[in-house]
Order: structure tokens, then C-alpha cells, then sequence
């Protein structure tokens, strides 16, 4: 009779083992389990209790390690207005400095946003001085002269020449690059009418 009391807490013992593996217990039950065999039945002393029944000391534990969550980008600052723009024209919404490759936005003669990086017109497609007024907005605009070639945040102010998104690296056709930032600033800043600037 002892003999079979033995056999039936070994069986459940195991049962139990086996259970808490297949619900998830990981490693740590695995490992406790190996750590801690089953008594043999030559080693099991009789027991008074009819009922009575071993609990698993280990607790199912989760060892998967968390996901490690993927920094998020800092937003690139806005170039704050930092000195004095070299246009003279009061009146001037945005001035372009040619022989710096910078350019700023103004109101009332006082920097509102940059300096910022530019490229302008190469050899024999100079970019000319003067003061001129935006006439003509496009987002979305293709050069009708070179290709269908892109021009994203167009802001056109003399003729064929516009502020828009272009190479920092190579001159242009006479318009004035800008990066993607700074092009959808002077995109969304400048209105039909305003005056812009360009010094030599």
C-alpha cells in the first residue's frame, strides 16, 4: 500500500513538473527540476496522511528579456536668427547673400529665421542681384526646362528663379537651394508680394 502511495506522488510530482514547463515556466522551472529528482522508491519513507500532496517550491518565473525600445530621433533645432542680414531693402521678407551661401527670413529689417546653408546659380546661369517680389508658389513644382527635375517648396521671385529644396553640394541653374527644412520654412513664410533681396 505504501508502495503505491509512493508511485501515485511521483506520478503527480512529475505531472506537475511537466504542466509548469508547457505553460511557460522557462528556464528557471527546467533548471529546478533537474536540480531536484524525483526520490527514488527505495528512499521513500511511508506516510501516515492519506492525502497528502508536494507543491513545487520554484514559482514559474518569465525570463525573456524586455524588448529594448529604439531611441527616437531628436528633432533637428531651427537655426535661430543669429546677427545682422546684409540687405538694406527695410521692406525685404527674405535676403540672399550670394557670395556667403547663406540666406535669412526678416520682418521689419530684424531675422526672423537662419542664417541658412544655400547654393545658387552656377557659371552662365548666374543668380542676379536686386530686389525682386514672389509671384508664383508651388509645392510640389518640376522644372519645365530640365528634365521634369523636381523642385519641391517653390517660391518664385524673379522670373524662372525660386527658393526651393535643391543640393547644398552644387550650384544650380540660378535658382536658390535650400535643405527640406528650410525650404518648407520659406514655403510656408513667404506670400505672393513679399520682397526678396539678393545681395552680390
Amino acid at each position: 500500500m505504501y508502495v503505491r502511495k509512493t508511485v501515485m506522488t511521483m506520478a503527480t510530482l512529475t505531472a506537475t513538473g511537466l504542466l509548469l514547463t508547457a505553460c511557460g515556466g522557462g528556464a528557471d522551472v527546467q533548471n529546478a527540476a533537474q536540480q531536484s529528482p524525483l526520490p527514488s522508491s527505495s528512499s521513500v519513507q511511508p506516510t501516515t496522511t492519506s492525502s497528502s500532496t508536494t507543491q513545487p517550491t520554484t514559482q514559474p518565473s518569465s525570463t525573456q528579456p524586455k524588448p529594448s525600445e529604439k531611441p527616437k530621433p531628436e528633432p533637428k533645432p531651427e537655426p535661430k536668427p543669429t546677427g545682422e542680414a546684409p540687405c538694406t531693402n527695410i521692406a525685404a521678407k527674405a535676403c540672399i547673400d550670394l557670395s556667403a551661401n547663406k540666406s535669412w527670413l526678416l520682418e521689419g529689417g530684424k531675422v526672423v529665421y537662419g542664417p541658412v546653408p544655400i547654393t545658387h546659380g552656377r557659371k552662365g546661369y548666374r543668380t542676379p542681384p536686386g530686389s525682386f517680389r514672389v509671384f508664383h508658389k508651388n509645392r510640389n513644382h518640376k522644372s519645365s526646362i530640365f528634365n521634369n527635375a523636381p523642385m519641391p517648396n517653390s517660391v518664385f521671385f524673379n522670373g524662372g528663379i525660386a527658393f526651393h529644396q535643391g543640393s547644398l553640394r552644387q550650384t544650380s541653374h540660378g535658382c536658390i537651394h535650400l535643405s527640406m527644412a528650410a525650404s518648407q520654412k520659406y514655403y510656408s513664410y513667404l506670400g505672393y508680394g513679399d520682397v526678396v533681396q539678393v545681395v552680390p
